[in-house]
């Protein structure tokens, strides 16, 4: 009787301890997915190294423009760009595989990613030669990258110019190779984001390389000039 009695009560002593462990592991579960958007902004931001921007230490200051997407006035393929300030809408992109116009700020930052995508400040402004690179996070603006195909066309629209590239190349690569946002001689548009994966943050990016396939900077009006 004694034995029995023990052994029913064994169970409450340890129900308890059981419940408290099923509960720290299930907060431990939900804390996962916001450290690892965290990690992936600063993951996804770490090649931009050039920041021109003051405000590390006076605050960002985000200028949310409006762009030029509908132009019907005449253009060239020769013209002059409008270096953007950090922190500024300067662009949009769009192509096939995106159901809106992605917004492109000049500079990484966190609270840059969560408005649009980022273009490194340390690649060329889009309508001059070499190395324009852009990231966006893969929850949002560029979550339907692995979509992008050999041969879809990528417009970029700006307030000075429209510029158009095909894609050219499906790259792959690691968080710390910095090989295809680096920049080169060779004038093209570099796209990537973080690989998804269903267990939180990866090490792996994925992208594409576009080369230029024709450029049309907007005439400039009188009033302009």
């Amino acid at each position: 009787m004694s034995t029995k009695k023990k052994n029913s009560i064994i169970p409450h002593i340890f129900a308890p301890f059981f419940v408290a462990a099923i509960c720290v592991s299930i907060v431990a579960v939900a804390l996962i997915k916001p450290y690892d958007k965290l990690k992936m902004y600063a993951d996804i931001a770490f090649m931009d190294k050039l920041k021109t921007d003051p405000s590390d230490d006076s605050g960002l200051v985000i200028r949310d423009n409006t762009i030029i997407t509908e132009y019907t006035g005449e253009t060239s393929e020769t013209g002059e760009v409008v270096r953007p300030q950090f922190g500024e809408l300067y662009a949009t992109l769009k192509c096939s595989a995106f159901d809106i116009d992605v917004p492109i700020y000049w500079g990484s930052k966190q609270e840059l990613l969560e408005k649009g995508a980022c273009q490194s400040s340390g690649s060329v402004v889009i309508g001059t030669e070499g190395n324009a690179v852009i990231s966006a996070h893969v929850d949002t603006f560029f979550a339907n990258m692995a979509k992008l195909k050999k041969g879809d066309i990528i417009i970029i629209n700006t307030n000075y110019g429209e510029f158009t590239y095909k894609v050219t190349e499906l790259i792959s690569f690691s968080a710390t190779d910095r090989k295809y946002v680096v920049p080169s001689e060779e004038t093209k548009l570099t796209l990537y984001t973080c690989k998804k994966d269903v267990l939180g943050n990866t090490n792996e990016r994925i992208g594409v390389i576009c080369q230029p396939e024709k450029t049309a900077f907007y005439a400039k009006t009188k009033e302009a000039e």
